[in-house]
């Protein structure tokens, strides 16, 4: 399907979606998240796709919010900003984290405000040297959202987070890295093939384990130890039965690639 601020497709099992209005760094309109969330539908019914990346056309990954999509001026009206978390950005992230297979976040560039929180969304984040984290949001008399207040203390600590959300500094990759913010940070020259290779080797792992895996880790905060034992138990018999599991074995004892199906 063709879109007008995104780009879509699929090939040998890896979804790609790249943010595309780059003369606004990719910044968020109605009409952008109505087609994202087109395409993440598309991801989540698909029976090929088995790893979906998410990236940025042009310098930038995302500078969140396109305010000129929904401007206001001192005395005029205001805009009801729990509209556009409840219609908007609280579904997308919601569905983002549901994909039942990995979400990689390839940051390109500058990530801002609802463009961070959204990278965060993802299960493994890469960036490039040159990319930077901010949340300006305190700058506008506003709170992290998209997930912002959820992600940053669960993985930064909640100093880091307050420095972070209070100040709207700009954190570059290298030190996001350093912090535990994201997987990994790459130099700009190689960062195409490594996300590449990264992409192929998550295309023909065996998906329905990574999916489990995902779900276990993001239930894990919230459940006590015995919940989080019982449901490493439940998903282990669940797996246990799988056609990956299985081929992986023999695969293993077999000395040979394994040919995981994503079953």
């Amino acid at each position: 399907m063709s879109y007008e601020n995104l780009l879509y497709s699929v090939d040998a099992g890896i979804a790609r979606i790249t943010l595309n209005r780059p003369d606004k760094l990719n910044s968020f309109t109605v009409k952008m998240h109505e087609e994202l969330r087109d395409a993440l539908a598309q991801v989540r019914e698909s029976d090929t796709v088995r790893v979906l990346l998410l990236t940025g056309a042009g310098r930038g990954f995302c500078a969140g919010q396109d305010l000129g999509d929904r401007a206001v001026a001192p005395g005029g009206k205001p805009v009801d900003l729990g509209n556009s978390i409840e219609n908007y950005y609280g579904p997308l992230i919601k569905s983002l984290r549901a994909l039942p297979l990995p979400v990689v976040c390839a940051v390109n560039g500058v990530a801002a405000g609802a463009g961070a929180n959204l990278a965060l969304a993802a299960d493994i984040v890469v960036a490039t040297k040159s990319a930077s984290f901010i949340e300006p949001f305190c700058k506008l008399g506003l709170i992290p959202d998209t997930g912002g207040t959820y992600f940053l203390p669960r993985l930064v600590g909640t100093a880091r987070a307050m420095g972070l959300a209070m100040l709207g500094d700009k954190l570059s990759a290298e030190q996001a890295q350093s912090w535990g913010l994201i997987w990994k940070c790459i130099d700009d020259a190689a960062f195409q093939q490594e996300v590449e290779t990264l992409l192929k080797g998550l295309a023909v792992a065996p998906t329905k384990g990574l999916a489990r895996t995902k779900q276990a880790i993001y239930a894990s905060p919230s459940n006590s130890f015995e919940q989080q034992v019982d449901l490493e138990r439940d998903y282990m018999r669940e797996l246990g039965f799988s056609e990956d599991y299985r081929e992986g074995v023999a695969a293993f004892l077999a000395k040979r690639a394994p040919n995981f199906t994503g079953r």
